[in-house]
């Protein structure tokens, strides 16, 4: 089963601590070689974003950036066994922010990524 973990923090004042991003990687390649990461990154500021609304039947664009974004949002897709599974991951992951970067505060949310097993014709 696929799941999405998106990391929300506040925006920071500088960069990360070095020794965290040594961890992250470490994570990263832990993950990897476990065969369960499919994909990492973080998004770029709104700025270069645009969201697309249907609304009354009419498709309209916005490009941003968009005032109320101010947090820096990255994410993970796992491919694990399990919620639990999942969770445990994104918990190392944040784990590691906590220990390494005093004051940080953030927040992950990990949902599972529907496939088409799962719209499959019952019966």
């Amino acid at each position: 089963m696929r799941y999405l973990v998106i990391l929300k923090a506040a925006q920071p004042d500088g960069p990360p601590p070095a020794e965290l991003m040594e961890a992250i990687a470490k994570l990263g390649m832990d993950a990897t070689n476990a065969g369960v990461m499919l994909d990492m990154g973080g998004l770029a500021p709104t700025a270069n974003s645009a969201r697309i609304a249907v609304t009354a039947g009419a498709v309209n664009v916005v490009d941003g950036p968009f005032a109320e974004a101010k947090e820096l949002i990255s994410y993970v897709v796992y491919d694990v066994r399990s919620k639990e599974e999942a969770v445990e991951w994104a918990g190392r992951f944040m784990r590691l922010h906590r220990d390494l970067w005093q004051g940080w505060e953030g927040e992950a949310e990990v949902s599972r990524v529907f496939g088409p097993e799962d719209f499959a014709p019952q019966g």
